[in-house]
């Protein structure tokens, strides 16, 4: 069963925009927030609770979280592009903000990541692989996402 192209990007952070970034399994040194995609008749914010709970652990529905009304669309990585049917070359990630009141270990899935760390907005922001990931830290540093307080 092929993925389908729509998927949400998750940034976990603080009040004071600690960031939390997840190592990817295969492709060490490629850090990220969490990511994924839609199963079928799920809505976006239960693809965000499901993949917060899969990447992390953690139950989103303890915490704020905000859809950040923001879609990327952009080119699915070659690598990556086997998961989809043969067609499907572009992906639509929806981005939201899940607030936690402070940095928290968490149970990384050892099938999709390596490593977890908390780092302070601008230097996650630095360290993610993906231009939209990035872009959606800086917003939310920014407030033009509605997830901080």
């Amino acid at each position: 069963m092929y993925k389908i192209p729509i998927s949400v990007l998750v940034v976990i952070h603080t009040p004071d925009m600690q960031v939390l970034l997840l190592e990817r399994a295969d492709h060490p040194g490629y850090w990220q927030s969490v990511t994924g995609s839609q199963n079928p008749g799920e809505t976006l914010v239960q693809t965000a609770v499901r993949e917060v709970a899969e990447e992390t652990g953690l139950d989103a529905a303890r915490y704020r979280l905000t859809g950040c009304n923001i879609q990327n669309e952009y080119e699915i990585y070659e690598e990556w592009r086997w998961r989809y049917a043969p067609e499907v070359t572009r992906n639509t990630e929806h981005v939201f903000a899940l607030l936690l009141p402070g940095p928290v270990p968490v149970t990384v899935a050892a099938r999709e990541h390596l490593n977890f760390m908390w780092l302070p907005w601008r230097e996650a922001a630095e360290k993610t692989f993906s231009p939209s990931n990035a872009e959606a830290i800086r917003k939310l540093a920014a407030d033009r996402c509605g997830g901080r307080g």
